[in-house]
């Protein structure tokens, strides 16, 4: 049980009013452990990141996918980057351009409480195991998916909640859109 079952049913109902979660948790799901890939996203340098059907994925991220600069992107710690679906769409409804790959992300997931995407969970993406090692700080190459070019609007120090998540991969092999995630540890990762 969260430590203020109050507290905890307000935010539920805030994130599904803002379309961030699909329904409130109940006592069979409390904390959304699952959900399935919409997008899987690569480029050869830059973004936009461009879907495919399905992508290998090594511990150095997903097989054709390249960083123009490798200090700031990429590296084990930043193998793979992951956002939610349904924040986009709640961008979008806020005005902002985005789109699924504008951001940088290699997979696009739905359906999880993206609250519990968070550094120190482990994510099973079809026979993949991802570690989620930090939230990723977003720069001004992906301006144009914001009003006024506010990129700030998905850096966790702004906007809690609303980060890309970088991850390590731990087991890798091939994913396609459609595979199911699932949340596999800790039961509520420490943000």
């Amino acid at each position: 049980m969260p430590p203020d079952p109050v507290a905890h049913l307000k935010q539920c109902c805030e994130a599904v009013s803002l379309g961030i979660v699909h329904t409130i948790p109940d006592e069979s799901d409390k904390w959304m452990k699952t959900g399935r890939i919409e997008s899987i996203n690569t480029s050869r340098g830059g973004v936009p990141k461009m879907g495919v059907f399905e992508a290998l994925v090594t511990e150095q991220g997903l097989d054709g996918d390249r960083q123009r600069d490798r200090r700031f992107h990429g590296g084990p710690d930043r193998a793979v980057i992951l956002f939610s679906l349904e924040l986009i769409r709640s961008l979008q409804r806020e005005g902002h351009p985005i789109a699924i790959g504008t951001t940088g992300e290699n997979l696009t997931m739905s359906g999880m409480d993206w609250a519990v995407v968070a550094p120190g969970s482990e994510l099973e993406v079809g026979d993949v195991r991802l570690r989620i090692t930090k939230y990723a700080s977003p720069c001004e190459n992906i301006a144009d998916s914001f009003l006024g070019g506010d990129f700030t609007r998905i850096s966790q120090k702004a906007h809690a909640g609303w980060s890309r998540v970088c991850a390590r991969v731990l087991i890798g092999g091939l994913i396609r859109i459609g595979d199911p995630i699932t949340r596999t540890l800790p039961d509520r990762p420490d943000h």
